[in-house]
């Protein structure tokens, strides 16, 4: 089987759950030719470079593929279909990185640091 990194950027004008629920059904299709998902990452609403299909801003997801190249040129195929989405990169690698995203490693710091931060003066009196 071949390891895939498949990003894939659907309409803005969907919900976040829609954008989750075409994140399952790669999923499906992938389980379906023999493969597994070893992570989804969805990397929510940003901004788009330039416009593309009319479109300002897209939901981005990074999925991390191990599964055998039909199943891959299903998935390909299934998106290509679909109106939701606006593009996808389906790239092989060598080895799988399970670890967060840096754009998810650095949101999850900046979470962490608010959580950590002492209150301020002007917030406590407010309390």
């Amino acid at each position: 089987m071949a390891l895939y990194e498949h990003t894939v950027m659907s309409r803005q004008d969907i919900s976040a759950q829609q954008a989750e629920a075409l994140n399952d059904t790669i999923k499906a299709i992938i389980e379906a030719g023999g493969g597994s998902v070893a992570k989804i990452e969805y990397w929510g609403l940003r901004n788009l470079t330039y416009r593309v299909k009319k479109n300002r801003k897209a939901h981005y997801s990074l999925l991390a593929i191990d599964t055998p190249p039909a199943a891959m040129a299903e998935v390909e195929r299934q998106l290509g279909i679909n109106e939701d989405v606006l593009r996808w990169l389906t790239v092989r690698v060598e080895e799988l990185d399970l670890e967060l995203s840096p754009r998810l490693a650095r949101r999850e710091r900046e979470r962490e640091r608010e959580r950590d931060r002492a209150p301020r003066a002007d917030e406590l009196e407010a309390v």
